[in-house]
């Protein structure tokens, strides 16, 4: 019996010890995705997408369609306002590119 709980510590405590790593990355990714930089719709990277940070300043582009923004695209990670499309920034929830897709 006392081999059995001690085989059953050591196991345990292994396990315990492999997870670390994963954790610590986790929670240093979670950190770093509060503190992202927005996107400067000035950039050459937003202004290769038309980025503009309110859908409606879009209106008069032809790909634009009332209702698309940020928040409701598929590029769009609601935690950190990420967007896939400007990797290490965030954008404007309420902002729109040409690049827009809905979200599945």
């Amino acid at each position: 019996m006392a081999n059995q709980s001690r085989r059953d510590f050591m196991r345990n405590s292994l396990l315990g010890l492999a997870a670390l790593p994963l954790g610590a990355g986790i929670l240093s990714q979670s950190a770093f995705a509060q503190s992202l930089p927005r996107v400067d719709p000035d950039s050459d990277e937003a202004k290769n997408l038309n980025y503009v940070e309110v859908a409606s300043d879009a209106s008069d582009h032809a790909q634009y369609a009332e209702g698309e923004h940020c928040a409701n695209c598929m590029f769009f990670q609601d935690g950190n306002q990420a967007c896939q499309l400007f990797p290490g920034k965030s954008v404007e929830p309420e902002g729109w590119c040409q690049a827009w897709a809905a979200r599945p």
